[in-house]
């Protein structure tokens, strides 16, 4: 999902975080990712800038705290952060992680649909950060050597 540097603005002004620069670019970057990024994948996307990685970082925890970037995977004790393109979403959906190249990947309907739970647990289960580990597909597909 792709926003524009307008865009950006808007949802930073909306949750009332200052505009920066390193905001919207931050937020950009995220936006524009396949799924969730660590701080590193983040700095490697921002590419060549005049921000300090100090300023990266503090800004993805303010993004963090205003919820427009949740951390939606600790996987090897690595946060891994995503763009909350649905204000409503939270980016509540489960996460699978290659233990084989390190792709974070967001399950969505075909996976959740079969979680539905009713019962005391419910609530719980919907608020909770669900992870698998495994082999991508593509790591699958690859012969050994």
């Amino acid at each position: 999902m792709r926003i524009t540097k307008d865009e950006a603005r808007q949802r930073l002004r909306e949750t009332g975080l200052r505009v920066t620069a390193p905001r919207v670019a931050v937020l950009a970057v995220l936006a524009e990712a396949e799924g969730p990024l660590s701080f590193t994948q983040v700095l490697d996307r921002l590419g060549d800038v005049d921000w300090d990685q100090a300023t990266i970082y503090r800004n993805l925890v303010k993004l963090r705290e205003a919820g427009l970037a949740p951390v939606i995977s600790r996987m090897d004790g690595m946060d891994r952060y995503a763009f909350a393109g649905d204000r409503n979403d939270g980016h509540q959906h489960p996460h699978f992680l290659c233990e084989d190249c390190g792709r974070v990947a967001c399950l969505k309907d075909e996976f959740t649909e079969s979680l539905a739970v009713d019962g005391p647990w419910a609530e719980s289960i919907r608020g909770a950060m669900m992870q698998l580990l495994g082999f991508c597909p593509d790591c699958l597909v690859q012969p050994s050597v």
